[in-house]
Parts: structure tokens; C-alpha cells; sequence
């Protein structure tokens, strides 16, 4: 069994501090990525994306490659992000329409935008919307699935969901979201 973990290229860089870093480096986006979507929130994302590596340096020798890396850390980041979210939707100062301020788009005194990259910025924006008033678990589903690519089987795996259920949550959550696109489009089109 050492010998397997030692010729890891996970475990084989464990107990150097620049090993960890390069995995940090490597898989910091991803991380928080997938926290943020979940919690819609950029300091809450962050703490969680910390709490997910401080687990990972603890953890690390247990994890024999660069693939138990990978599902460990989505799986971890989506458990950490859910628990955040329903520890926080229980306080009243938690509002689903916080964003990071890189993410919006600038007007008056920032840059140029072009009314293309306006347009665009505007539906990532109102998606990103759309998907935060998601229940916690279609979003991590959905997230999964199309953010991260993984197969329904695989999601099911990684979150030890049973497979009718993850396909549950990404239909119910596809439904919602193709709902609230179709209210939004009414809207824009009626004024």
C-alpha cells in the first residue's frame, strides 16, 4: 500500500509546502468556482474554498491519485458550500442577490463596453441569478453536471446520491430555470 501512494503524483509531493502550493494553485478556481455558484456569495465562497484546502493539507496522504484528488475536492467543496448556505438562509442579513463586484458590469467611469459584451455580461449575470434561487442540492446537481461536465452516474458517486435522484434534481432544475427564463423574456419584452 506505500508503495502505491508513494509513486502517486499526489502523495509523492505531499510533504513538500511548494507541492501543496502547486495543488492549491492548480485547483483554486475550480474550488471556489464551485462554492460561489452554490452560495452566490464571494466572501462566503472563499472561506469555504479555504476550509476545503485546510481539509485537503490534512487529508492529503490518504489520496492515492490526481483523479481521487479531483472528486475528493468536488466533493468536499459541494458539502462545505451546502452546509454554508442553509447555516446562512436561516440569518436575515443573507440576501441570494449578493455578488462579487468583479463580476459586474462596469458603467459611467469604468471602461468601454460594447453593447455585444454588455448583452453578454447581462445574461451570464441573469443566469448566474437564476440559478442562486435554485434549492441548494439542483444547484450543486446542475453545477456538476455542466460546469464540472460530469455524467449523471458520476455526480451519483460523488455525492452518494442514488442516480434517479440526481437526474430528479437536474430535470426539476432545468424546468425552473427554462420558467424563470421564459418570466424574464416576458418582462424584457413587454417593458
Amino acid at each position: 500500500m506505500q508503495s502505491a501512494i508513494a509513486n502517486s503524483s499526489v502523495a509523492s509531493i505531499a510533504p513538500s509546502r511548494d507541492g501543496f502550493r502547486d495543488i492549491v494553485e492548480r485547483h483554486q478556481s475550480r474550488v471556489y468556482s464551485i462554492a460561489y455558484r452554490i452560495l452566490g456569495d464571494c466572501g462566503a465562497a472563499e472561506e469555504v474554498a479555504q476550509d476545503v484546502f485546510l481539509a485537503l493539507y490534512r487529508n492529503l496522504d490518504r489520496l492515492e491519485s490526481e483523479e481521487h484528488l479531483l472528486a475528493w475536492l468536488r466533493r468536499v467543496t459541494v458539502h462545505r458550500a451546502t452546509d454554508a448556505y442553509r447555516r446562512r438562509a436561516g440569518r436575515a442579513d443573507f440576501a441570494a442577490d449578493e455578488f462579487c463586484e468583479e463580476r459586474t458590469v462596469l458603467y459611467g467611469n469604468g471602461p468601454a463596453v460594447s453593447q455585444e459584451s454588455f448583452e453578454s455580461a447581462s445574461t451570464a449575470t441573469s443566469i448566474e441569478q437564476m440559478v442562486a434561487t435554485l434549492p441548494p442540492a439542483q444547484r450543486a446537481v446542475l453545477l456538476l453536471r455542466y460546469q464540472e461536465d460530469l455524467m449523471p452516474t458520476e455526480i451519483s458517486a460523488l455525492l452518494s446520491m442514488p442516480l434517479g435522484t440526481v437526474k430528479s434534481h437536474l430535470q426539476r432544475a432545468l424546468k425552473l430555470l427554462r420558467s424563470q427564463a421564459s418570466r424574464q423574456r416576458k418582462k424584457v419584452a413587454h417593458g
